[in-house]
């Protein structure tokens, strides 16, 4: 094996690996070391450098929602021989290797999912009186939210990531971008109900529409200007890594269901790890041990989770006492529990290389649908026929 080689992460994954890393590094006679990049940068920097073959790291993260459109590259290593010989597939969550995967092999090791809950500032909640264990569905969560006064948001619906938005309901009532047999399915009942319940959202004067990520997002909900952050359990490490100074403010609920008794179960976001196969061999090697020590090591994936929030893949980790402690971040909440109440029923999701082209579409049409320049069902007709057009794709 190669005694050097560096990796490349986003954000608070990538400090996870810098973890693992000086960990590994400490107990194997090889130096592995943590790059770490804005998440654009990194994902146009590693897209160029597989395609024009040359300049990747030998182990690089990998988005859930990216990786059919990296492995269409072809330039992506093929680990199916490697993961049947460590004999470790059962161990992560069955649903992750489905985006990792084409019918010729499997091309990446999964890390972290999802699991989608709402983070809220438990200050605001109790000072005007709204009770998140009273919260069931989104009918419920619109109604408290007309307690707050005008100068404080339920929610936020980002301009830049409504088709995440859309995707996680979407996804919970089970809908899927593409049918097995190819169609464009955006244009469903099921996702028509979705976009009509964004708009509902918006239109009953509960949420803004800031930029996710960008300065003032965080300062929103560092000021308490927003109240909830429906996001992935990854969130929790985020919030406490960008916004310490409001730790024993924050809680944890359910997310919302679309009607009562229905489904609470989705997932938004998740990460895997990946080596270019233009790495050398001995490279190559040296990448899948420091995968395999970070990723197939409950004690490394458990770190991870504990420092970040990263919620891990790896299910063998779940009967941890770490599920059940309490989060001083959280006001003493043990909010990982609500985390693990989610994960074992996410539906499936059915990622391809034409994923980008969904949220796109759906991304510009959901916002002009907002600021009243469509109708739910324009916007979501006129997705379905963008996509279809620019994939060449038949309509469901």
């Amino acid at each position: 094996m190669a005694s050097e080689i560096d990796g490349w992460g986003w954000d608070i994954a990538a400090r996870s690996l810098q973890l693992t890393a000086e960990e590994y590094n400490a107990e194997h006679d090889a130096t592995v070391q943590i790059e770490e990049f804005g998440r654009g940068a990194m994902k146009d920097r590693l897209q160029t450098n597989l395609v024009s073959g040359s300049g990747a790291p030998p182990v690089a993260m990998l988005e859930s929602i990216d990786a059919q459109v990296f492995i269409d590259t072809g330039s992506v290593t093929d680990l199916s021989d490697r993961i049947e010989e460590a004999g470790i597939r059962e161990n992560f969550v069955s649903g992750t290797w489905e985006g990792l995967s084409t019918d010729d092999g499997i091309y990446a090791l999964p890390w972290d999912i999802g699991p989608v809950a709402v983070f809220y500032r438990q200050d605001i909640y109790d000072e005007y009186d709204i009770d998140p264990d009273s919260i069931e569905t989104w009918d419920d969560f619109i109604e408290e939210g007309q307690k707050l006064p005008d100068d404080i948001a339920l929610l936020n619906l980002p301009e830049n990531d409504l088709n995440g938005v859309w995707r996680y309901q979407f996804r919970q009532l089970g809908g899927e971008p593409f049918l097995e047999s190819g169609e464009v399915n955006i244009n469903s009942e099921t996702s028509l109900r979705v976009a009509r319940k964004i708009k509902e959202i918006y239109d009953a004067g509960v949420a803004t529409n800031i930029e996710s990520w960008s300065s003032s997002w965080f300062t929103a909900y560092g000021n308490g200007d927003i109240a909830a952050l429906p996001a992935g359990a990854w969130m929790e490490g985020t919030l406490r890594a960008e916004l310490p100074d409001t730790s024993g403010l924050w809680g944890v609920h359910l997310p919302l269901a679309y009607e009562s008794g229905g489904s609470r179960a989705t997932n938004w976001g998740g990460s895997n790890l990946m080596i270019p196969n233009q790495v050398s061999e001995t490279e190559a090697a040296r990448a899948w041990d420091y995968m395999m020590w970070t990723l197939a090591n409950e004690e490394m994936q458990l770190l991870m989770f504990e420092e970040y929030g990263l919620f891990p893949a790896l299910e063998t980790t779940y009967d941890s006492d770490i599920f059940s402690e309490p989060v001083d971040f959280f006001d003493g909440q043990p909010v990982r529990e609500v985390y693990a109440s989610v994960a074992p029923d996410i539906p499936g999701y059915r990622f391809t290389a034409d994923t980008p082209e969904v949220s796109a579409a759906m991304g510009t049409n959901l916002q002009r649908m907002i600021q009243g320049d469509m109708t739910p069902e324009e916007a979501i007709q006129d997705a379905a026929e963008t996509v279809a057009e620019n994939t060449g794709r038949d309509l469901a």
